[in-house]
């Protein structure tokens, strides 16, 4: 964005009127015909304003006295002029208003629907603050041009309207008006091409102050206990000061641009009487049209002004588009197929020479190879960096290894439909993430097939069934903003019931149990490999105790499956593993 020059930010400013138009045609026909109404209204009204004064208004000077049935005639005119202008005004506001915000309405839930079908890689690189102001401010700057759309076409029909009635009327009152409109057309260009980039400078700064600000709110624990709020302020500040030196230029410039604006008709205005009074004189043309002309200069200030409204606010639609474009033209979707999971019981999770690296990083995973057996407990063992992270985000398709296959009871996961792969796996991340909302909201997500019942086995099998029955409205209790109600123990559990409330047919936890009692989550995994739970699970684990519970260890090292086996296996044969997990059982005993 900021290497292109200002300009052409007319031209595509224009393009993204277009699509908007091609987007909701009927409001803009309906708004602009209300509009144009209104224009040819006010040139009506200016020629009834100038036959009233010729013919009414002076010959009543002159005569000293006024026919009754001539006013009520006049009176009954402008009444009905002014009740069009009214039901024209009426329809280009409503029709306006409609057009915007179904606009901003639909293209933020498209963008919202982006966010959603994005991989986690592509959010990763995308600050979140920035993506509320793409969401919010950059959709609204998109559209923002459009409330005064059709106001600025009205005027347009209008200004030819006008031109065809001065010429009519006096064709050297006429080249007032020619000279004066393409005045406006110009000025307005000018403060479009000096505006575009102080508008694209604000819109950015927007972005960044949401940004900082989101990281702020959201980091709030770490700073207050860091002591670290005097420096947040003045990082904050910084952005923000930016941000209001942007608006000041943004400002100031049309602090210049309005005055300007307002005095050019009024310059027409006195250019048309000081020649129409010579044109009046050498009987060139009459009071009556004098006055039409002069009264249509001085009313065309405000509509002229919508041409203004519209190109003043073009820089900054850019460069809201231009933002919301960037997300919605964005790559890397997960391209999914149509293929269901086969039977009803526990799946069996197989990976086949997996390798992936994030983006162009180096190796994560290299051909990595294993099976988790349906119905059975897999334990991932491995230091810090060596990928069992990665594996639990490429076991539910987060993201897609760059090389080998990985299967769902024989079925590739490309292969699979996005339906048949959410129905039939679950993955509980390291860190939970609790809605705002009831326990019951949380536990079932608003899912038509999970019933109280359901929530209240899903909390069972997570332990979490005592907590929640102590809670002050039990399942109707509101757990606060990620959960602040809740202690970090009881959040996992919360996010653990959510994923088994869905009956996975592969439950996938990445330390999902960290926070929880030892034998707490002893009572869980033990739940979990009941028959009744019906799922197949592979966890990331770090307590000794955890590992011994699993069927099978998969021990990693550095992206690579060095050995797998029973816990005891690999503690006898597997120097590495042993001093791994005898590190971790001092590490819980300090």
């Amino acid at each position: 964005m900021s290497g292109r020059t200002s300009n052409d930010v007319l031209g595509r400013g224009l393009r993204v009127l277009g699509q908007a138009i091609r987007t909701e045609p009927r409001l803009f026909v309906v708004s602009s015909i209300g509009s144009s109404l209104f224009g040819l209204l006010i040139i009506a009204n200016s020629y009834v304003v100038g036959f009233v004064t010729g013919h009414i208004v002076v010959p009543a000077f002159a005569a000293g006295s006024v026919s009754s049935a001539a006013l009520a005639g006049v009176v009954a005119i402008l009444v009905g002029i002014s009740g069009l202008r009214v039901a024209s005004i009426f329809g280009r506001r409503l029709g306006a208003g409609y057009m915007q915000f179904r606009l901003q309405a639909r293209y933020r839930r498209a963008v919202t629907r982006r966010y959603l079908a994005l991989p986690p890689s592509w959010h990763q690189r995308h600050a979140t603050g920035t993506l509320l102001s793409n969401a919010n401010s950059d959709v609204e700057a998109a559209f923002g041009p459009i409330a005064p759309l059709p106001f600025a076409v009205g005027t347009i029909v209008m200004i030819f309207g006008a031109v065809i009635t001065l010429f009519l009327t006096d064709w050297v009152l006429a080249l007032v008006g020619v000279a004066l409109f393409p005045t406006l057309f110009a000025l307005n260009l000018a403060y479009s091409r000096r505006m575009s980039p102080r508008q694209i400078h604000a819109q950015q700064m927007r972005a960044k102050v949401s940004a900082v600000a989101h990281e702020s709110f959201d980091g709030a624990l770490v700073v207050k206990t860091m002591g670290r709020e005097a420096d947040e302020s003045r990082r904050f500040g910084v952005f923000v000061s930016e941000l209001r030196d942007a608006l000041v230029s943004v400002g100031r410039l049309r602090g210049i641009f309005d005055p300007l604006m307002d005095s050019l008709p009024s310059v027409g205005t006195l250019a048309v009487l000081l020649i129409g009074t010579w044109r009046l004189q050498s009987g060139a043309i009459n009071v009556s049209e004098l006055v039409s002309v002069a009264f249509l200069f001085t009313v065309l200030a405000f509509p002229v002004r919508a041409i203004g409204w519209v190109i003043g606010e073009l820089p900054r639609s850019v460069a809201g588009w231009e933002r919301v474009q960037a997300v919605l033209s964005a790559t890397g979707d997960l391209e999914y197929g149509d293929a269901e999971v086969p039977g009803t019981g526990p799946a069996e999770l197989r990976f086949e020479q997996v390798s992936y690296r994030y983006a162009d990083g180096p190796v994560v995973l290299e051909e990595v190879t294993f099976t988790v057996p349906a119905g059975r407990t897999v334990a991932l063992v491995g230091a810090t960096g060596s990928g069992k992270s990665t594996i639990a985000s490429l076991a539910v398709r987060l993201v897609d290894p760059v090389s080998g296959s990985i299967a769902l009871d024989g079925v590739k996961l490309p292969d699979l439909s996005g339906a048949a792969l959410a129905g039939a796996s679950a993955l509980v991340p390291q860190i939970p993430f609790v809605f705002d909302d009831t326990v019951r909201g949380n536990v079932s997500l608003d899912r038509p097939d999970i019933t109280d019942d359901g929530v209240r086995q899903a909390l069972r099998l997570a332990q979490a069934d005592r907590f929640v029955s102590g809670l002050p409205q039990d399942l109707d209790t509101q757990v606060g903003e990620r959960g602040t109600s809740l202690s970090g123990g009881q959040r996992q559990r919360l996010t653990l019931a959510r994923a088994l409330a869905g009956r996975p047919r592969l439950l996938v936890l990445d330390d999902a149990t960290s926070a929880v009692d030892p034998r707490v989550e002893a009572a869980i995994l033990g739940a979990l490999r009941d028959r009744d739970a019906n799922t197949s699970v592979l966890v990331v684990a770090y307590r000794r105790a955890t590992i011994a519970l699993a069927d099978e260890v998969v021990y990693l090292h550095r992206g690579r499956v060095v050995a797998t086996g029973t816990h005891i296996e690999l503690m006898a044969a597997e120097p590495g593993y042993r001093d791994l997990v005898t590190a971790y059982e001092k590490a819980e005993q300090r």
